[in-house]
């Protein structure tokens, strides 16, 4: 069983959400909002999020931990700024020894909704029916719920991958991808 961290970084409010992995099941373990006071210097809210995500991970103890990546928007500094709060929250799970791996927002979107170009609501709306949730997760718990389902569907295929067992030329039978080299 998996224990996955999602996280939905932002650096006024950065959603977590964690959920256990069978095989296809899942299941809710817990999720919430970081709200980081905006009436402080940048550093002390970069603090906010480091601290308060090891503590997630210390409370939760997930074994994997998956990260929405940073869109490059319109506004280049609100770009730079949610990359640092991405580091921010990268570093708080470095610094707790976990792998992280990242998926756009059309890529979570698409695992949990089907459509990648899926509004905000419909995201909320299929977490709360994917994890059978009696009322809708906050906008920013949603989408990190959404982030660890997406990787709760995508892991077991990249851990095959990277075991080397995807076949290749499985029709012919004489060619396996092993490391990222084709052997025959």
């Amino acid at each position: 069983m998996l224990r996955i961290l999602g996280i939905d970084p932002g650096l006024r409010r950065t959603g977590f959400g964690v959920i256990d992995a069978a095989g296809m099941r899942i299941s809710y373990v817990g999720s919430g909002t970081i709200v980081v006071p905006s009436d402080i210097p940048l550093h002390e809210r970069l603090k906010v999020i480091l601290d308060s995500i090891r503590e997630v991970v210390d409370t939760y103890s997930p074994t994997e931990s998956a990260l929405e990546k940073v869109f490059v928007n319109t506004n280049p500094a609100s770009t730079l700024l949610l990359g640092q709060a991405r580091g921010a929250a990268m570093c708080a799970l470095a610094d707790r020894h976990l792998d992280v791996t990242e998926y756009t927002a059309l890529q979570i979107k698409k695992a949990v909704v089907g459509n990648g170009h899926a509004q905000k609501e419909q995201v909320q709306h299929m977490v709360q029916r994917l994890l059978t949730l009696n009322s809708l997760p906050a906008p920013d718990s949603a989408d990190a719920l959404a982030c660890a389902i997406c990787h709760a569907h995508a892991a077991p295929l990249a851990s095959r991958l990277s075991d080397g067992d995807l076949l290749m030329g499985a029709r012919r039978g004489r060619s396996r991808l092993r490391a990222g080299r084709l052997i025959d």
